[in-house]
């Protein structure tokens, strides 16, 4: 487990499917920017079972409160086979739960994280344009804009502008650093 000020992020455990998949096919609390695909709740269940949801070029954790109420899932993934880092995406679960600053701490240890596990110079981050939240998320975190991809995404019936945001190794501050202690 990985524990910061204000949240903790760990692997998922069985004992946590039911609510996740719960939360995770809850529309009215994704927000306009989370795509409107339903995912199967046994195929979730069958990838867990077989994976953990944590591979070596893909993986989510939890994001826990200090008290471990479950609030979001961030999660790293290869996007395409030429490039030289993962991409990072985060969704906090309910919106009660959204502006507290909570996945702004998650994203700065799990990108210390990920350059302590993985041999990658760079790390970025994807979100509709226009996903305001999203971005200073990311930008609190040090990630630099990089430039937007126009009709990237397929978001609620329309092709949206993905803007592109990166964190280089050299950049991010080291585990040690962004882990109370």
């Amino acid at each position: 487990m990985l524990e910061g000020k204000n949240v903790n992020l760990r692997l998922f455990s069985e004992d946590d499917l039911d609510e996740y998949l719960t939360l995770d096919n809850k529309l009215d609390e994704r927000g306009e920017h989370f795509p409107v695909v339903f995912y199967s709740v046994p195929k979730n269940r069958k990838d867990f079972g077989e994976t953990g949801w944590w591979e070596d070029d893909q993986g989510r954790m939890l994001v826990t409160n200090k008290e471990g109420r479950m609030l979001g899932v961030i999660v790293f993934f290869k996007g395409f086979r030429y490039e030289s880092g993962y991409e990072i995406g985060y969704v906090i679960l309910r919106r009660a739960d959204r502006g507290q600053g909570y996945m702004s701490e998650a994203l700065r240890i799990f990108s210390a994280y990920l350059f302590e596990l993985k041999p990658v110079p760079r790390l970025q981050i994807h979100t509709a344009q226009g996903n305001v939240p999203a971005r200073r998320i990311a930008e609190k975190c040090g990630y630099k804009y990089e430039g937007t991809m126009r009709k990237l995404g397929f978001l609620r019936g329309e092709y949206v502008d993905v803007e592109q945001f990166s964190l280089l190794r050299e950049e991010c501050p080291s585990l040690a650093e962004v882990l109370p202690g």
